[in-house]
């Protein structure tokens, strides 16, 4: 695979699309030819079979991507629960060989490419008939080393450590964590910072405010891991 790193987060709306968005701006911005892929999304609005209000709407517009965002998405669900549940109840089994040639697409096209998931690392994207396949299990198909996404409050320490351990048993490389929601002058938010590096060895490599409208570029996250 190429230059690629793969977004997670701790959970379900921690704001994976909205720090997608932020990284996909920064590196288009500094010339970098970089693409966007959401290989599963539910919870869209369609019109005339194509997306029109979707978290790859928003990182498309927001990062001026030359993409349109049905590009961006191999399986897309009106109905917001998770995918293994989208997929049954639209008569649909999602085929990853179908999200890997989509992504071998994308990788002709672009040199980087931020494939955000779905939920957390353990979200199902196929369940039943003795069968359990998670996120993570794209994410080793993939061969793409994770940046987490946690919120800045209270409860990430625990929330972050599980997801931490969880990638490294299943030998996942993780590039580093990033702390949404960040307010810089509350104590309790440099204290999850601060411990977050302390238990786990990952590094933060950004913290992202609300509503903010850019973000440092993480070279780390794509050159590679760095402990502290």
């Amino acid at each position: 695979m190429g230059k690629n790193i793969f977004l997670t987060a701790t959970g379900t709306d921690i704001g994976k699309t909205y720090v997608s968005a932020l990284i996909v701006k920064k590196m288009r911005e500094t010339g970098l030819n970089c693409s966007y892929f959401k290989p599963v999304l539910s919870g869209v609005k369609v019109q005339d079979g194509k997306l029109i209000e979707s978290d790859a709407n928003y990182v498309v517009k927001t990062s001026k991507l030359p993409l349109e965002a049905d590009e961006c998405v191999t399986y897309w669900w009106e109905e917001a629960v998770s995918p293994h549940l989208a997929g049954r109840r639209a008569g649909e089994i999602i085929d990853t060989d179908k999200i890997l040639e989509h992504y071998k697409v994308l990788e002709k096209r672009f040199d980087y490419i931020l494939t955000e998931g779905a939920g957390g690392i353990t979200c199902p994207l196929r369940l039943g008939d003795g069968e359990k396949y998670l996120l993570k299990d794209l994410i080793k198909e993939l061969e793409a080393p994770i940046v987490i996404t946690a919120d800045a409050g209270l409860g990430t320490i625990n929330s972050v450590l599980l997801t931490v351990e969880y990638a490294e048993q299943n030998n996942i490389e993780i590039r580093g964590i990033i702390l949404n929601n960040f307010e810089p002058e509350n104590f309790m938010h440099q204290d999850n910072l601060e411990q977050i590096e302390y238990l786990t060895g990952v590094k933060i490599a950004a913290t992202v405010k609300r509503n903010q409208k850019d973000i440092e570029l993480l070279e780390e996250l794509w050159t590679g891991r760095k402990r502290i």
